[in-house]
């Protein structure tokens, strides 16, 4: 009796694999089926730090001249997250069995996207699969750095929203209904504003379940309805127009654009290719309208500039640098050089992030509990000026 693991791409795969050894398979069990992270699909994602070094090591192995299998083979005992390497035992299957690596690629979409698998297929046709890779690494690397820088300036602002909703809550549930209680046993009549103040807090404590039934409801609701396509156009939208913000994001989609773009067709992707694959690449709802609109004026003879300038969704640099590149030849150039000034332009604009909101959150917390302080010393004051204390 023999009990091993062994890497295929099914059950019937690993069978005729054992058969082929002079070895009759009684059990085949796949192993990702008692694995806890096929039930949780949060669970399942694979870091963008896992994926650059994948990526980067792959290279390597490849430009040292190992065998593409022997490569992933290495790269796979390497690799950290178990989801990849999960990946890879079917990546490393397909491989094996004739497909190209890009193909392999393509059949996990959750782990690698058609940017990545379009990059490895331009690169397994002009036989630099490894500078490729190496390209890609570096791209992959520099999104994810700027969406790191991203979420850690948002994380003040999110800190002090959070502050302010328990100060509120705490005044509510335990400072006003005192004060509602010194009130009733006076006989008088609370003012307007703490009366309504009063009202809420007792909603909110007496039908605590009804309350966490309807921000749960509501937070599902939110959730599901922005993966609707009217959602996804909403939720973009608002990325594009909100003040503050909409300038942040409109340079990450520049530097994304233009890097993507230009990582595509330095490795030898056609145009039109490029466009189709960069207007999925870009993640947002309203460039991918605009680009869907340039990728038919270019199919139709027009410059890529000529098509991308005074639209609304896309600052004026990019077009302006294309042009030039269409006219030098070298656009991959230009784009990679309006891609490193946006990326530099999107650190600076993090960095002041913080300094911009705090003015705001301070004057939004000052004046919420004003608010409060007010709805319960005015009520104490007007007992004192009375004489009833």
């Amino acid at each position: 009796m023999i009990k091993a693991q062994v890497q295929a791409e099914s059950e019937q795969a690993a069978a005729k694999l054992l058969i082929s050894q002079n070895l009759f398979p009684i059990t085949i069990v796949n192993k990702e089926t008692d694995n806890l992270r096929s039930r949780f699909k949060f669970l399942n994602r694979v870091r963008a730090k896992d994926k650059v070094i994948f990526t980067r090591e792959l290279s390597t192995l490849i430009n040292a001249g190992l065998p593409l299998t022997k490569a992933l083979h290495t790269v796979q005992d390497q690799v950290e997250s178990a989801t990849l390497q999960g990946v890879l035992v079917k990546v490393i299957a397909a491989v094996e069995g004739g497909s190209t690596l890009s193909a392999a690629f393509s059949q996990h979409p959750a782990v690698f996207s058609e940017v990545y698998c379009s990059l490895v297929a331009a690169g397994e046709a002009s036989g630099t699969l490894d500078e490729t890779l190496l390209r890609l690494a570096n791209q992959q690397e520099k999104d994810a750095a700027i969406v790191s820088k991203i979420r850690s300036a948002l994380i003040y602002p999110i800190i002090v929203l959070l502050v302010i909703i328990a100060v509120v809550i705490f005044m509510l549930v335990t400072v006003l209904p005192q004060v509602g209680s010194l009130y009733h046993d006076l006989h008088k009549t609370l003012p307007f504003f703490t009366q309504m103040l009063l009202n809420l807090a007792t909603f909110i404590t007496k039908f605590w379940w009804l309350n966490l039934v309807m921000v749960t409801g509501a937070g599902f609701g939110i959730a599901n309805y922005l993966k609707t396509d009217k959602g996804r156009v909403l939720s973009d939208g608002i990325k594009l127009h909100t003040p503050v913000f909409n300038i942040i994001f409109k340079k990450v989609y520049m530097a994304r654009f233009s890097r993507t773009l230009g990582t595509l067709l330095e490795s030898g992707i056609p145009m039109l290719q490029a466009l189709q694959v960069v207007r999925n690449a870009v993640d947002n709802r309203v460039l991918e309208k605009d680009i869907d609109e340039s990728i038919n004026l270019v199919r139709g003879g027009k410059a890529l500039s000529s098509t991308l300038e005074g639209k609304e969704s896309f600052l004026p640099l990019v077009p302006q640098m294309i042009a030039i590149g269409e006219e030098s030849g070298a656009m991959d150039t230009m784009l990679d050089k309006v891609a490193t000034f946006y990326e530099d332009e999107v650190d600076t604009e993090v960095k002041n992030l913080s300094t911009t909101i705090e003015p705001a959150l301070m004057v939004i917390m000052g004046v919420i509990v004003g608010l409060l302080i007010m709805a319960v010393l005015f009520p104490v004051y007007s007992l004192v000026n009375q004489g009833l204390t």
